[in-house]
């Protein structure tokens, strides 16, 4: 057997569900990246600007690199259940344990294999944590297509998936790259938006996205868009629910991804009320702290908005007293809207 086909069996008996390998080369998909800098889509997130031009090419993250191994697991554990009014709903990405964490667990365990095949090789895991277009390399390494979401999408398993990258200046057997698109005619995930993000086909105005504005965007949440948001908390799935490629996806193995206790869905009025101490509790090893404290408490206080529910009136009330301005200003936001809500109800 290759060292190729060893390495795919070893990724497959520690958990990986796909795996493909395609040689180190420009990505196509640098230039869109590019063109979608230039529009500003990229909002707040600066990062992406500054290490725009390290994402050329693989060798800009690791020297003398011939080989991309793109790993993925599935994260489609549970369905959502249904929220209540006080309750907040969180992507399933960040139901469970960090995948950066999980991930680079059994990216590490594959890099460990091939260095025993290979004591010479050079290696680097990647987890969003490099400037590498992992969904790039993905397709060309034939675990499946871009979307017209920009989801990276499987014929069996969807679109919920993890994707990591292993980098290594070994020369491997490479996979044909997936060329079809099998989207087809299907607008499904881009008209079920709720905040209208995206522009066009394979173009996400990040600056429109609940999962940007919930997660990425400090401050305050433009006006306009919160209504859209609804009662998600962190993140958003809609894209992927309306998603065909996702309605028969199977379950995923990975136990660590399941829900926690207490993020599916969440106590919207427990999180605004609750010590920074017990939410650093509840958040801990799990992606939930990328957007801070306030960031959630924001969040909450829009989603209670949202809700209408005159039960909410007194725990925005409460977060009026908040010491984070972000948090007073969405906290009385929300308190016009169930105001505003039941006034046109009795008129």
């Amino acid at each position: 057997m290759s060292l190729t086909r060893q390495l795919k069996a070893y990724a497959r008996d520690i958990g990986l569900d796909l795996v493909g390998v395609s040689p180190a080369v420009s990505p196509g998909g640098f230039t869109h990246l590019r063109g979608w800098l230039e529009r500003g889509f990229a909002g707040e997130m600066r990062y992406m600007q500054r290490h725009a031009a390290a994402r050329e090419h693989p060798r800009h993250v690791l020297d003398g690199v011939r080989s991309v191994i793109v790993a993925a697991i599935n994260y489609r554990t549970a369905e959502p259940r249904a929220t209540a009014p006080l309750e907040g709903r969180i992507s399933r990405y960040a139901w469970g344990d960090d995948y950066h964490t999980v991930l680079g667990e059994r990216l590490k365990q594959l890099g460990d294999f091939l260095h025993g095949a290979c004591p010479s090789a050079r290696t680097r895991s990647v987890v969003d944590t490099a400037p590498l277009l992992e969904r790039d390399f993905a397709r060309l390494a034939g675990i499946g297509w871009i979307g017209k979401n920009t989801m990276l999408i499987h014929k069996r398993l969807g679109s919920w998936l993890f994707l990591g990258a292993l980098l290594t200046d070994i020369e491997l057997e490479y996979d044909e790259p997936h060329a079809a698109d099998h989207c087809g005619t299907c607008t499904r995930c881009l008209d079920a938006c709720p905040t209208q993000a995206f522009v066009g086909p394979h173009q996400l105005d990040s600056r429109r996205c609940i999962s940007y504005l919930t997660i990425e965007l400090g401050g305050p949440i433009p006006e306009p868009l919160r209504p859209g948001i609804a009662d998600w908390l962190f993140g958003c799935d809609v894209c992927q629910d309306v998603c065909p490629w996702n309605r028969k996806a199977p379950a995923g193995e990975e136990t660590r991804f399941r829900p926690r206790p207490a993020t599916e869905p969440v106590d919207l009025a427990w999180l605004l009320g609750a010590s920074d101490d017990a939410l650093r509790a509840w958040m801990k090893g799990s992606t939930l702290g990328r957007t801070g404290i306030a960031g959630l408490r924001r969040n909450a206080a829009i989603a209670l908005g949202n809700s209408a529910h005159p039960a909410a009136a007194p725990v925005l009330t409460r977060a009026l007293g908040h010491p984070d301005p972000t948090v007073r200003e969405a906290a009385a936001w929300g308190l016009e809207r169930i105001k505003t809500t039941e006034s046109a109800a009795a008129a």
